[in-house]
């Protein structure tokens, strides 16, 4: 019990302090690609595959690890890349995503390095709005890019979108017209959020990223009170510039904005969470993604 505690409390002193562990691995080539270690369960050499009939292009095969069956994704064929074809080098990084395990197969896996959430940038606006990537970083004079992991795992495996007529039903007409904010770095996921929350009548921004966040909440407060604009703000965690937690603490501790109700919404998970969604202020925490789940949440906290 006492390594379980020291281990929280070393994971949320980071909490506020926007800081984050990035996973180095590569695919086809020499471009870095980087994925956050909290979501990573173990990384191992690639083991005996079963390929199973009708299974998507990108999927390789199936792995029976600890005793799991774990859908093995190649990344560099998501990404519309070769084929990953020396499976005995290769790697498998297994992560939990969206409530669920995969595993990634990689060409060659690196070292872990300690970041600022302010050192990973969005991506460059030429790569246009079909490229894969949430974010990019610099590391050792190389480019580093983050993964839009939750598109790749949205165009193999769609997610649900629409809310049960039940929720809807029971959501009142005092909801209507609401307006709430979302920050989100994945395209992806700020519009499974927008779907899911229009579908009370409820009136949705988007921001990209914390920071983008943090800037338009400022902004709107000197022009009145911020909860006659906002209800609620619903937050990712990961983000460029500044992260869901740094994002949280940042509006706890403004006069002006701390009133806000704040949803951390993320394909994060693991022990710490909780931790860190008390030390921030957050007054809830969802994982991704299951739209009769935010839809209530988001319902009963406006409700009352």
């Amino acid at each position: 019990m006492a390594g379980i505690l020291d281990s929280v409390n070393q994971r949320t002193q980071l909490v506020g302090q926007n800081r984050l562990e990035l996973l180095m691995f590569r695919l086809v080539g020499k471009q870095r690609y980087g994925i956050n270690v909290f979501k990573v369960k173990e990384v191992l050499q690639c083991p005996p595959l079963t390929a199973l009939p009708k299974l998507n292009s990108v999927v390789r095969g199936v792995a029976h690890i600890r005793g799991q069956t774990i859908s093995i994704i190649d990344l560099s064929r998501a990404t519309k890349g070769p084929a990953i074809t020396d499976l005995s080098k290769a790697f498998v990084i297994i992560a939990e995503y969206n409530r669920s395990v995969q595993g990634f197969l990689v060409g060659s896996v690196e070292r872990i390095i300690n970041m600022n959430w302010e050192n990973i940038m969005p991506p460059p606006k030429g790569v246009g709005k079909f490229n894969y990537l949430t974010a990019v970083t610099e590391v050792e004079n190389e480019l580093v890019s983050i993964l839009d992991v939750e598109k790749i795992l949205d165009e193999i495996s769609p997610f649900p979108t629409d809310v049960s007529s039940t929720i809807v039903e029971q959501a009142s007409e005092s909801i209507h017209d609401k307006k709430i904010l979302v920050a989100d770095d994945s395209s992806v996921a700020r519009n499974q959020v927008k779907r899911a929350v229009s579908s009370l009548g409820i009136e949705v921004d988007l921001c990209k990223d914390g920071k983008e966040a943090l800037d338009l909440l400022k902004a709107k407060a000197k022009e009145g009170p911020i909860k006659d604009l906002y209800s609620l703000v619903i937050s990712d965690i990961e983000m460029p510039e500044m992260d869901g937690y740094t994002l949280t603490a940042a509006i706890r501790s403004d006069p002006a904005l701390r009133e806000l109700k704040v949803i951390l919404h993320t394909s994060l998970s693991g022990v710490f969470n909780q931790a860190m969604v008390d030390k921030v202020g957050a007054n809830a925490f969802i994982a991704k993604f299951n739209p009769d789940e935010l839809a209530s949440a988001v319902r009963d906290s406006i409700e009352n």
